[in-house]
């Protein structure tokens, strides 16, 4: 099923120059970019990326504890207060320098894009993917420096968010229907 998502290049992906080498990545396995830009977010727009919903500062949270549960560390603050906390810590990161706006498109490109993300913290995350390559951090290291974890990289979780964040970030103008040469051969239909 071809389906589109998005990805954000966060600053510190930005930053330490490895744009290239992240869209690398997405393009060799025969993903396709159908949007892209250099966005210096403000405020409102990264708020309306990180949406203030209950459900999702909730799995935020869920997401968190559980990675403190595998390394025996207990956390008294509830999953909402945890992913309030961090929402606003995400606001203030993606908003202080520019980061890079991907629609990447493909078959399952949702499910294909996180596989090759990895994991949200880069301490879990397996040699091979994205933040197992380029990033170490943990949520503990994340949270005693008070910021969130730098990850490199946002990749939406499920079709519902894609399309929901795609138009945050991009107008239908600013996303374009090309042909890869390779899409023959990728998308070829069997006789």
């Amino acid at each position: 099923m071809i389906e589109r998502t998005l990805v954000l290049i966060k600053p510190d992906g930005v930053q330490r120059g490895l744009v290239g080498e992240i869209i690398s990545r997405f393009e060799r396995c025969g993903l396709k970019i159908v949007g892209m830009k250099m966005v210096f977010a403000d405020e409102k727009l990264a708020g309306d990326h990180y949406a203030a919903d209950e459900a999702w500062m909730i799995s935020v949270g869920k997401k968190q504890k559980e990675s403190y549960a595998k390394k025996g560390i207990e956390v008294k603050e509830t999953e909402l207060e945890l992913g309030s906390k961090v929402r606003d810590y995400l606001i203030k990161y993606i908003s202080m320098s520019p980061i890079i706006a991907l629609v990447i498109e493909g078959h399952n490109a949702i499910a294909h894009v996180r596989k090759i993300v990895g994991p949200t913290s880069p301490h879990d995350a397996q040699p091979g993917t994205i933040r197992g390559d380029f990033s170490f951090d943990s949520y503990q290291l994340a949270d005693s420096s008070k910021r969130p974890i730098q990850n490199l990289i946002h990749a939406s979780e499920n079709r519902k968010e894609a399309e929901r964040e795609i138009n945050v970030w991009f107008t239908d103008k600013e996303i374009h229907d090309w042909k890869r040469i390779d899409e023959d051969l990728l998308y070829r239909k069997g006789k």
